[in-house]
């Protein structure tokens, strides 16, 4: 019997002498994706490794193309330092769908778009993936010299990982559907798909470097979508269905939802919402939630009170993200952060105001990110796989 003990024992040895390998090179890799350019000599003081140890993670990742050299630093003696830096000729395809338009993106390895490409979100969603193909195909030409690492895609509803199925998306108004499958037939690449608000929460933490353990990301558009870190953890629950704060009632007796409910959140919060309340007080419409953010700027008293009463019910949504969750931290991402100055502070104001006895209300930051925040993450859900430690 001691034998295949002894054997069991050598291959928990390797395992952990493996899992430990991998461990070091992910923390080497994310040092230079967040310091770059950055020298060996300084990988080992940050990382605490060895120097051989550091070189032979270096040595890897150079060889798998992950890692170029870059130009020699200087030191007043001794041997100049070359600087490390991530290979921007690895390409991330991201892919952003929205009810009303879908953007194909092309990424480098640290977060620069290449490319762009914009267009209409057709109501069926077969006619949509087809399109959404030559779309990607089309960003695969562009960079035939390039390792394409991966597509990610954000998508404006709840995907299922177990089932691989977009299974709640009511402003879509797609049916449950299988997205990944189709496009990685058709184009080779590997296809990471993720909800919406999900993808701003890895955007906000691989790209602004945000280290809650409670972070919770409200994405405001057409609807509202939640997207929650605890513990470190993204937070998707049974189905994927975590986070659907959005389609929960303040008012049974409100108007009827995208979701079949009544009174939902999204519908008193949402920039629909806001559209509404302008086209009810003056018989008028704005052409766009943009439009209705200028028309306030321009001095359009209707459209500022719009754009408040908006305002005022986000914070009262927030209340029971605050007293559920407790996060450090709420990033909001949308077109309202252009006009911050009129909802930052009824936000906080509706917050603040119902924090229980106890708690701490959580800092509110708005992301000024032009909308690239769910771009940002599709680029972070394919990498992930390469550089998270945990």
């Amino acid at each position: 019997m001691t034998e295949p003990i002894r054997a069991l024992d050598r291959r928990n040895q390797g395992a952990s002498s493996e899992v430990v390998r991998d461990i070091n090179r992910r923390i080497i890799l994310n040092l230079i994706r967040t310091r770059h350019p950055i020298s060996r000599a300084d990988l080992a003081r940050l990382s605490g490794l060895q120097r051989s140890t550091v070189s032979l993670i270096v040595e890897q990742l150079m060889e798998e193309r992950w890692v170029i050299e870059g130009p020699r630093g200087r030191l007043p003696r001794g041997r100049r330092p070359t600087f490390l830096r991530l290979n921007d000729e690895r390409v991330i395809i991201g892919v952003d769908i929205r009810p009303t338009q879908t953007t194909v993106a092309l990424a480098d390895a640290n977060g620069k778009f290449i490319s762009q490409e914009v267009m209409t979100t057709p109501a069926d969603p077969q006619v949509a993936i087809t399109g959404l193909i030559e779309a990607i195909k089309r960003a695969v030409a562009r960079c035939a010299q390039k390792k394409i690492e991966g597509i990610g895609i954000s998508l404006p509803g709840r995907y299922d990982h177990s089932l691989d199925r977009l299974v709640f998306a009511p402003n879509l108004k797609w049916p449950a559907i299988d997205i990944r499958t189709p496009i990685m037939k058709a184009t080779g690449v590997e296809v990471e798909l993720e909800n919406a608000a999900n993808a701003c929460v890895l955007a906000a933490v691989w790209f602004d470097h945000i280290e809650d353990r409670a972070l919770v990301v409200v994405t405001v558009s057409e609807g509202i979508g939640t997207g929650m870190l605890v513990n470190g953890q993204l937070v998707r629950g049974l189905s994927g269905m975590a986070g659907e704060f959005g389609h929960v009632p303040l008012d049974l007796d409100g108007p009827v939802c995208s979701c079949g409910g009544r009174g939902c959140w999204e519908i008193f919060a949402s920039n629909r919402a806001a559209l509404r309340y302008y086209s009810e007080s003056t018989g008028n419409s704005a052409s766009s939630f943009p439009d209705l953010l200028s028309r306030a700027d321009q001095g359009d008293v209707k459209a500022a009170e719009a754009l408040e009463k908006m305002a005022r019910y986000l914070g009262r949504g927030m209340r029971m993200i605050v007293a559920g969750l407790a996060p450090e931290r709420i990033v909001v991402v949308g077109d309202l952060t252009r006009s911050w100055h009129r909802f930052g502070s009824v936000i906080e104001r509706e917050v603040h105001e119902q924090v229980l006895p106890g708690g701490v209300a959580p800092q509110l930051v708005p992301a000024y990110e032009d909308g690239l925040a769910r771009l940002r993450g599709t680029v972070a859900l394919v990498l992930q796989k390469h550089f998270s430690v945990v």
